[in-house]
């Protein structure tokens, strides 16, 4: 597929990542749905892409909500006169060990079931819901060629202090894995790209010390940019052959 020929729906597509994916497709001539819970986010990519070779058309989407999901992948059919791209950016983590110990006081400290159930609702049953509702809509409308592309992490190997975030990401990988072999015979490719370190507002906000620990162990030294993970995007979009793999995109990194 060519990026330009592209009817595509990209989730969390109103800053970091998804915002690179979105601003770059849009000025190769794509047709983008961006999905966000951020309407002034969504309202900013809109203005930002006008003028552009594509276009864009925004939907405040919850992707753990099934109501919405099944909303977004309808009505950007409907705006963009057809659909053969997704890619499932969107996701959340909230940080914590599973239980830690105060050193003065004793106190059991746990993770809470709230923040594991929301990052594995947002990561994990988010990318479900849309990849779902995806494949079911070109398979219905017979489209030819289409790809989703699952946006797991490089802390799908495990992360300290990220149980939800990593089981999430794996089990993102996972299925992956699994819808490609499941969809294939519908002409539908499914891959993953597992990004490392990447300069966005999270990382631009962290303690310059505590950033510089978490760059030690990346061989490049540095950590990488949404760019590079939109040149990702790209590669699988185009190569047709590539399919039920996760690309990972790390700078070397293996956690």
């Amino acid at each position: 597929m060519e990026l330009k020929d592209l009817k595509i729906i990209v989730t969390g597509g109103a800053s970091g990542m998804g915002r690179e994916f979105v601003n770059h497709l849009v000025a190769a001539g794509a047709q983008v749905a961006a999905a966000d819970v951020n309407d002034e986010g969504l309202a900013a990519l809109a203005a930002e892409n006008e003028g552009k070779a594509g276009r864009v058309v925004t939907f405040k989407t919850d992707v753990s909500n099934e109501e919405q999901v099944t909303a977004l992948i309808n009505g950007a059919y409907d705006a963009l006169g057809g659909l053969n791209a997704l890619i499932n950016n969107a996701g959340i983590f909230r940080d914590s060990l599973l239980v830690k110990q105060d050193r003065e006081t004793g106190a059991i400290k746990k993770m809470s079931l709230t923040n594991w159930q929301k990052v594995l609702d947002i990561d994990l049953t988010g990318p479900f819901l849309c990849t779902r509702e995806f494949a079911a809509k070109v398979i219905e409308t017979k489209t030819k060629d289409s790809v989703v592309i699952n946006i797991s992490s490089i802390s799908r190997h495990g992360n300290v202090g990220q149980g939800n975030y990593s089981a999430a990401k794996a089990g993102l990988v996972a299925d992956t894995k699994l819808w490609a072999q499941e969809l294939a015979r519908y002409g539908v490719r499914v891959a993953a790209i597992a990004p490392g370190f990447i300069d966005t507002p999270i990382l631009q906000g962290m303690r310059p010390d505590a950033l510089e620990m978490m760059i030690k162990p990346v061989p490049l030294k540095r950590v990488g940019t949404p760019h590079e993970i939109f040149l990702g995007v790209k590669f699988i979009i185009e190569c047709g052959y590539f399919n039920a793999r996760c690309l990972d995109i790390d700078g070397g990194l293996v956690l």
